[in-house]
């Protein structure tokens, strides 16, 4: 049957219809597509010096592999094509800053609060001196008595051995013996070796080594050791490889980084020369402590060279494709692995630890292109931690009831861990701190809606969590006097975590009681400094300038604060989704402003939020609409003085560390959720990366 004209007429005009709907939805790509050339072409503008400087660079360098990513991958948002250099001496070289380094954080911090992207990045200048080290070498340091170093030796096996291995207990000790039996002191590597140990021994059994001239005891071992080592072996053995680690590790306690790097770099090299990265059978070394001890040494060098990068922002300098050797595991009959090996579970956990640290310094804080967005690679790093955390072995989980009936090596392992989900969470903190201040100077709704999302909050949160739990613990050990006078990752997660708090203090998520944790991370730090710790000195004068920038900041906006009272301009509202078992309570300084605060961390932050909440005069407002308001207004939480909490000296020791557990940042129904979404879910267009790809992001310095 023939269709009518009348027919004909409505199908073409429906078919009309159509098509220019697909066209507008066409265009409306296509725009979008010229919208993201054009902001990749005012980002490669800013970059362009830097890329004819190395047009004839990479045209020499090898071709690209297959599977990298090309022209159209997305370029690492936090971090811009130039490297950052501080000129702090005009006659040395510019300082080389690593982003991923806390003293950089702490320099994009004081940079937001001062407005002043060209504010100094504060060097390091706290470190034993080369001078210093060959004034103690020169001393004359002999071979202590018998008794003094077996106990030295004793001493450096009880505080370091067990956080790492280094050795085979019982054989050093039995090799100790054997030297003085003999009279056989003039084996170098047998007195690089002790002369390590013995530096150990000093630093952590007297509290200062006046003849030496240095602030750090056993710096006169440590500096003959050093004179030593300095020949190269052609054909290294283990023992030299475990004085490169002892004398790596004790570089920190003098606040030398960059010598530790490079230890560990030459531990590196030399193992990959006896093949430590591959398996040996059996038929080439038949014991079988020996056969583990090799697999445990390539192992610490391993946690070594990720750990020490991450401190700086430095690449790790062997990829895991490039390892073939097995993971540590159980030797029979078991006494005789306990006399002289580490324990299993917990080196297969720092080994796992480090591999994570070390994505998170490539992933995001180097200068790569990927093709996944900023939250896509931070998702995938969460959800390693997250995985880490639950798999751990019941032998590793701390008592938080008494942490200090936690072995000392499982305290330092769930620091360690805490600092890594800092490192992989507080860029976003950065960004939701200055968003908040962005929304609370413009009039514009929809920005401040489209700026903030959940998974900032989300993120934000998850870094707070960390820091509350790592200064929780290191004030715990400081009051029951079992933290070390002159270590140096003590002072490094207090530094990195006073830093956070500061920042939690005056964000919605946040509780402004931390600032008084922030106080007391900077007593602490004074304290260390006077007993003569050189990286404690370091981070206070640091952590110190920080706070006079908060001060400042304050100040300077505490004249809007009365404005702000009496104007009646409209507030902005940004509305972000959160999970419906999430209750919200209005944080003091923000109007109407809730924190996202679910029932999982309920109990952590139930004390803190209520001495906040009654020092500001202001009640919990509490609302079972899923949709949580967050209104950053001019009255933020800088604007007038600051909300102390309770005095964490003053509080029962049980109570600095009650309600905070490792897994805490995990239990969150708003992480659970973040965790679980899509990569098209966290997709190109976000908002974060929007805003931190922008050509003066918070992790861009065009002025240096």
């Amino acid at each position: 049957m023939a269709t009518s004209p009348v027919k004909r007429r409505l199908a073409s005009s429906e078919n009309d219809e159509s098509h220019r709907q697909q066209r507008r939805k066409f265009v409306a790509y296509l725009d979008q597509l010229l919208a993201e050339n054009q902001r990749l072409k005012e980002q490669s503008r800013t970059s362009a010096p830097v890329a004819e400087a190395n047009d004839s660079t990479q045209e020499r360098g090898p071709s690209r592999p297959a599977d990298a990513p090309d022209a159209t991958s997305i370029q690492n948002p936090l971090i811009d094509d130039r490297a950052w250099f501080h000129r702090y001496d005009p006659s040395s070289p510019p300082i080389y800053v690593g982003e991923a380094a806390c003293s950089a954080f702490a320099t994009r911090f004081r940079r937001f609060l001062t407005g002043n992207s060209a504010t100094a990045h504060i060097t390091r200048t706290q470190w034993e001196r080369e001078e210093t080290i060959a004034e103690a070498n020169d001393a004359d340091v002999q071979w202590p008595s018998l008794h003094h170093a077996r106990l030295l030796v004793r001493v450096a096996i009880h505080q370091i051995g067990h956080l790492y291995h280094l050795m085979m207990r019982k054989s050093t000790l039995d090799k100790l013996d054997e030297i003085y039996k003999t009279a056989d002191f003039d084996c170098t590597v047998n007195k690089c070796k002790f002369f390590a140990l013995f530096a150990f021994g000093q630093v952590y059994s007297i509290r200062s080594e006046p003849s030496s001239g240095s602030r750090v005891p056993g710096t006169s071992y440590f500096a003959r050791a050093m004179s030593l080592v300095q020949i190269l072996p052609e054909r290294t053995s283990v023992t030299h490889l475990e004085t490169l680690l002892l004398l790596s590790l004790f570089s920190y306690y003098l606040n030398r980084r960059h010598s530790a790097y490079i230890l560990i770099g030459n531990a590196m090299r030399m193992g990959l020369t006896i093949g430590l990265n591959h398996n040996i059978s059996e038929s080439q070394l038949i014991d079988p402590v020996e056969r583990q001890h090799r697999i445990e040494i390539w192992w610490t060098i391993y946690i070594f060279d990720r750990m020490w990068g991450s401190k700086m922002g430095l690449p790790m300098q062997i990829l895991d494709d490039d390892i073939h050797v097995d993971m540590p595991s159980a030797v029979s009959p078991r006494w005789r692995h306990d006399e002289e090996l580490s324990d299993t579970d917990y080196m297969t956990a720092n080994i796992k630890l480090a591999r994570i640290v070390g994505e998170t310094i490539t992933k995001l804080y180097s200068r790569r292109k990927y093709r996944e967005t900023f939250l896509q690679r931070v998702q995938k790093l969460l959800k390693a931690l997250k995985n880490w955390v639950e798999t751990l072995p019941e032998s590793l989980r701390l008592n938080m009831d008494d942490l200090e009936s936690s072995k000392k090596p499982v305290v330092s392992l769930h620091m360690a861990f805490n600092q890594c989900v800092i490192l992989t969470t507080r860029p976003t903190l950065l960004h939701l701190l200055m968003t908040l201040a962005q929304s609370s100077s413009t009039a514009s709704t929809s920005a401040g809606r489209d700026a903030v999302s959940q998974p900032v909050l989300t993120l934000s949160e998850a870094c707070i969590h960390a820091a509350r739990h790592s200064h929780s613990m290191i004030l715990t050990r400081w009051i029951n006097g079992s933290m070390p006078t002159f270590g140096y990752f003590h002072a490094h997660y207090l530094f990195s975590s006073a830093l956070i708090l500061a920042m939690s203090s005056f964000v919605p998520i946040g509780n402004p009681a931390d600032m008084t944790s922030f106080d007391s991370a900077l007593d602490l730090l004074r304290a260390m400094t006077e007993n003569g710790n050189l990286a404690a000195a370091e981070f206070y004068h640091n952590l110190a300038q920080v706070k006079i920038c908060l001060d400042a900041y304050r100040e300077s906006r505490r004249p809007r604060r009365a404005d702000a009272a009496a104007s009646s301009d409209p507030i902005i509202n940004t509305t972000t989704a959160t999970h419906p078992s999430s209750s919200t309570v209005t944080a003091p300084g923000f109007s109407g402003l809730p924190s996202t605060l679910p029932t999982a961390s309920a109990a952590a932050a139930a004390a803190s939020s209520s001495v906040a909440i009654a020092a500001a005069g202001e009640g919990a407002s509490h609302t079972s609409n899923p949709a949580a308001m967050l209104t950053p207004s001019e009255n933020d939480l800088l604007s007038g003085p600051p909300v102390h909490g309770p005095d964490p000296y003053n509080l029962p020791i049980r109570d600095t560390v009650s309600g905070y557990t490792t897994e805490m940042a995990f239990l969150e129904p708003t992480m659970q959720d973040f965790l679980a979404q899509s990569d098209i879910d966290l997709g190109l267009l976000h908002p974060v990366d929007t805003f931190l790809s922008e050509a003066e992001n918070l992790y861009t310095c065009h002025e240096l």
